[in-house]
């Protein structure tokens, strides 16, 4: 069984910074790709960041320049950095890693997400 666990919500005023951390565990054999999506009140869960295996990233346009995100293959944990918060980045953030069992089949795993609020 493997799991992913978020850590690193909370509430923050605009223009300050944020860091998420997410932990991969479990059954695993190696992690394809890690990365967050994001979903807001009345919104569906977009795509912020995602980091594949060779290291390059991706970033939703709107966070772009703003938002980093980085991995750790050794401890199976992927950080996005969030700086110059905006209101509109407040939303539930979810972890998510794309990897193969032990057992040999591939998942993929979704964490219990956190919150992050953007407010003054």
């Amino acid at each position: 069984q493997v799991q992913v666990v978020e850590s690193g919500g909370g509430l923050v005023q605009p223009g300050g910074s944020l860091r998420l951390s997410c932990a991969a565990s479990g059954s695993i054999f190696s992690i394809y790709t890690m990365g967050w999506y994001r979903q807001a009140p009345g919104k569906q869960r977009e795509l912020v960041a995602h980091i594949p295996s060779g290291y390059s990233t991706n970033y939703a346009p709107s966070v772009k320049g703003r938002f980093t995100v980085s991995r750790d293959n050794a401890n199976n944990t992927v950080y996005l950095q969030m700086n110059s918060l905006k209101p509109e980045d407040t939303a539930v953030y979810y972890c998510y890693a794309d990897l193969r069992t032990i057992a040999n089949s591939r998942e993929h795993v979704w964490g219990q997400g956190t919150q992050v609020t953007v407010s003054s």
